[in-house]
């Protein structure tokens, strides 16, 4: 499937122009955070010209494969009930890991490629990683899920087909990358860093119950 035959002319010209992670960054941030249920498909983002963690993270991954890398999804897991997921474009040079995402929080968006391995990358978000309370929540990690595997299905312009492949995605085991004892020893993010994480978040997209993301 080519997907920028699917978009209209300004937007083809948009995703065509997408060459760097870091330009794709850009465009995301471009985008209103939106917390809400639905989870579009990466059409339906462009067209709507909004997103959240989830759907922003579908749409970069595919225009990281459009420009060389595998689309490749990462979900950061935080301790249930307490949090939203947040989910990563991830991609690699020279061997080195880095990410692009769509997020509320200033802290949980791009990471260079300079992380020599995936837990090297997802503990460059634990200190960011809270809830409105100020508790660090982020508790693990799920493995790259390649979205090219998932191809004979339409996910990326048609919502049901991107559903489809979220339900696969979220039905994985977690990675811990903090045991107990640690847990019990965390303390709250400070004063002064939790204002600063704050700055620009739309508080209608915090966390309110299972659903949803960063």
């Amino acid at each position: 499937m080519n997907f920028a035959d699917h978009l209209d002319p300004t937007n083809s010209a948009i995703f065509t122009g997408l060459t760097t992670p870091l330009e794709i960054q850009a465009y995301l941030d471009s985008l209103p955070y939106i917390g809400e249920d639905r989870n579009r498909a990466p059409l339906q983002v462009m067209q709507d010209r909004q997103c959240h963690c989830l759907d922003g993270g579908m749409l970069a991954a595919l225009a990281l494969s459009h420009i060389g890398f595998p689309p490749l999804l990462l979900d950061l897991v935080p301790e249930p009930f307490t949090d939203d997921d947040h989910v990563l474009a991830i991609f690699n040079i020279d061997g080195c890991y880095g990410a692009v995402a769509k997020s509320n929080f200033a802290g949980l968006r791009y990471r260079e490629p300079v992380y020599r391995s995936l837990r090297e990358l997802v503990m460059s978000y634990f200190e960011v990683f809270f809830n409105v309370d100020g508790l660090k929540t982020l508790r693990g990690y799920m493995r790259p899920f390649n979205l090219a595997r998932y191809n004979h299905l339409p996910w990326q312009v048609d919502e049901q087909a991107a559903e489809q492949v979220n339900t696969i995605f979220y039905a994985r085991k977690m990675i811990p990358v903090i045991n107990p004892a640690q847990i019990s020893r965390l303390s709250r993010l400070d004063e002064r860093s939790y204002r600063t994480n704050m700055i620009g978040v739309n508080m209608d997209g915090l966390y309110k119950g299972p659903s949803g993301g960063h």
